[in-house]
C-alpha cells in the first residue's frame, strides 16, 4: 500500500514497453547501432500527446523506416543495436535536455497538446523515464567494450522526410557530423560511388552541440569513429526498400570496416 502513491507519480505504466530494446546483446562486429527516434510509441498516462494516430504516424512522431532498416542491417553486420521505444514528441533523444526541441509544444506546424506548459516535474519525468535508461544503455555497452578491447564503430541510423516545408529533397541518404569526420567521409565516399544514389554531407542536416545529443556525447566525447546516417523515408518506407537498404549498408560497412580496426 505504502508504494502506490510513488506507482501514481511514474510516467511508464505496468502496460507501458521499456524505453529502449536491445537486439543482438552478444552481437561480435565492432558496429553498434543505435536509432533515436525508432519509435513512435506514447506512454498510457499522455493520452497521445492529445494527437490522433495520423499524426503519430508522420515523419514527426518517428524516423519512418528506420526501426526496421537497423533490425535488418544488424542482423547482417552480427551488431548490437539498441532502438529507442518512444515517440520523439514525448521526449527527443537526439536532443540535449532543456533545448526547446527536446519536448517540442509544436513540430512543422502541427501543435503538440500534451506538451503545452510543461512544468519542471513533468519535463523531469520524461528526462528519467525515458530520455535516461536510453543512453545510460548505449553508455553502458560502450563501457563494457572499452573494458574488453572490443573496438567500436558507432552508427547513428535516422530517416527524414522527402521535403520539408514544400521544399524537395534531393538526397537517397545523408552522413551527419561535427567535429570528427573519419567516419562520415568514409561512408559518404563509398555511397557516392554507389551509381543510383545523390548523397548529401552534412545534408539535410548537420550535427552540433546545440541540436544533436548522441554523436557529441557518446562519439565525440569517447573519441570513437562515429557517423550519423540519414536515409529518405520513401525509401525505407515499406520491408523491401528496407532490407534492400540494410543489404546496401552491409556491403559497404564491411568493406569500410577494415579501415577503422585492428587487423
Amino acid at each position: 500500500m505504502a508504494d502506490r502513491p510513488a506507482l501514481r507519480n511514474r510516467l511508464l505504466g505496468q502496460d507501458d514497453p521499456p524505453p529502449f530494446e536491445v537486439i543482438q546483446a552478444d552481437g561480435r562486429s565492432p558496429y553498434l547501432l543505435i536509432a533515436d527516434h525508432a519509435g513512435q510509441r506514447v506512454p498510457a498516462a499522455l493520452a497521445g500527446l492529445g494527437l490522433p494516430q495520423a499524426e503519430l504516424d508522420r515523419h514527426i512522431g518517428w524516423d519512418i523506416g528506420i526501426a526496421a532498416t537497423t533490425r535488418y542491417l544488424a542482423g547482417l553486420l552480427d551488431a548490437f543495436a539498441i532502438t529507442q521505444t518512444y515517440s520523439r514528441l514525448v521526449i527527443d533523444c537526439n536532443r540535449p535536455p532543456g533545448v526547446a526541441s527536446s519536448i517540442p509544444e509544436i513540430s512543422d506546424d502541427t501543435p503538440i497538446p500534451g506538451n503545452r506548459s510543461l512544468d519542471g516535474p513533468a519535463r523531469q519525468q520524461r528526462i528519467d523515464e525515458v530520455f535516461a535508461p536510453y543512453h545510460a544503455r548505449i553508455a553502458d555497452e560502450l563501457d563494457a567494450r572499452r573494458a574488453r578491447s572490443h573496438p567500436t564503430l558507432l552508427l547513428s541510423m535516422h530517416s527524414f522526410t522527402p521535403a520539408m516545408a514544400g521544399i524537395a529533397r534531393p538526397w537517397h541518404a545523408g552522413v551527419l557530423y561535427q567535429r570528427d569526420a573519419r567516419l562520415a567521409h568514409a561512408l559518404r565516399d563509398a555511397l557516392r560511388a554507389e551509381p543510383d544514389l545523390v548523397v548529401g554531407d552534412n545534408e539535410p542536416y548537420a550535427v552540433s552541440d546545440t541540436t544533436d545529443y548522441a554523436m557529441p556525447v557518446h562519439g565525440e566525447q569517447r573519441a570513437l569513429p562515429h557517423v550519423a546516417l540519414e536515409i529518405r523515408q520513401d525509401l525505407i518506407a515499406d520491408d523491401g526498400g528496407q532490407r534492400e537498404w540494410a543489404q546496401r549498408l552491409y556491403r559497404l560497412l564491411r568493406e569500410l570496416q577494415t579501415a577503422f580496426t585492428p587487423a
